[in-house]
């Protein structure tokens, strides 16, 4: 039985935010008996503010909050975010109904002259608004000069070919979805460059007790996907603290395990703490979300007993009286 009415699908209105939420459309519209589906374009405060640097927001729904909070309202049925976007703690009444499978997580390096990382000149000007990029390029090339950028990617790659920066890092996921693979100029290896916590997963949500809404966005969840990220953010919601933190981190399964590797960076790259473990199905087939929630959780407080607490506090204090 369909509903009498439409769909209504909450969504940033950049190139790659429009991408995602057709892609969802699109995913509800070949079931069966499916509703209308129509998208909602909404303006956040990280479409507003584009000249706040990324580190100076606090939490992590800088890009989401208006969208969701659409959602809670009854303006909008589903919100579709990028996951990484999205706080570790969701707005009350909001339910991460849907996880997609995961694209490449992998961060990537765009130059203008098509070099890789290592072979860009001594002071090459690389642009991130990103402080765990930024954290472990000043580990890979300490003579890497940061460039603060801003904005969707097809404008960062617009700045990059005015010449504002020598290279870019990007996620390789946002440039497949948008059809720009051929910019890649090197694919950043997750062992000294790990990605942001669920980069590449799109994540569906909606009302909590909206059943008649979750009959069509459930069947979309991807086990693999929901299970990578659930460990991922738990161990940034135990970190995290509401601001940013230099931290990567990447979960894969294989069969009955869940492997889960994360690395806390000082943002000069002089101090790098790093865990890594693995969680086991107890009941076989995959393990359970409750066990990757654990897994996350317990290599979080590896991170705190090994001095992760320490160190970004000291970067929140340095970046509160250094940065421009």
């Amino acid at each position: 039985m369909s509903p009498a009415r439409s769909l209504r699908i909450g969504t940033r209105a950049s190139a790659l935010a429009l991408w995602q939420a057709e892609h969802v459309a699109e995913l509800i519209r070949v079931q069966p008996g499916a509703p209308a589906v129509e998208l909602v374009r909404i303006s956040t405060q990280g479409d507003i503010r584009s000249d706040v640097p990324l580190w100076q927001t606090a939490g992590r729904s800088f890009f989401t909050r208006e969208i969701d909070r659409a959602l809670l309202a009854g303006d909008v049925d589903v919100a579709v975010h990028s996951l990484k976007d999205l706080s570790t703690q969701l707005e009350p009444g909001v339910a991460l109904a849907a996880t997609l499978p995961r694209a490449d997580p992998r961060d990537v390096l765009v130059s203008r002259s098509g070099r890789a990382l290592a072979a860009l000149p001594r002071g090459a000007r690389i642009g991130t608004s990103s402080l765990r990029r930024r954290a472990f390029l000043a580990r890979a090339r300490k003579d890497a000069v940061p460039v603060e950028l801003r904005g969707n990617v097809p404008t960062r790659l617009e700045r990059l070919e005015r010449g504002e920066c020598d290279a870019i890092v990007l996620a390789a996921a946002g440039l497949a979805r948008l059809g720009l693979l051929e910019r890649v100029s090197e694919f950043l290896d997750p062992a000294s460059f790990p990605p942001a916590v669920s980069q590449g997963v799109i994540g569906v949500c909606t009302r909590a007790q909206d059943l008649t809404t979750q009959r069509w966005i459930g069947v979309l969840d991807d086990q693999e996907a929901r299970l990578a990220s659930s460990a991922e953010r738990a161990l940034l919601r135990r970190l995290e603290g509401g601001c940013q933190v230099p931290l990567g981190a990447l979960a894969t399964v294989h069969g009955n395990v869940l492997d889960l590797s994360a690395s806390v960076c000082a943002l000069d790259g002089s101090e790098l703490l790093s865990v890594r473990g693995v969680t086991v199905a107890t009941t076989g087939g995959a393990p359970r979300p409750m066990e990757a929630v654990a897994l996350g959780e317990r290599l979080a407080e590896e991170l705190l007993d090994r001095g992760a607490g320490a160190l970004i506090a000291s970067e929140r204090e340095a970046r509160t009286v250094d940065e421009p």
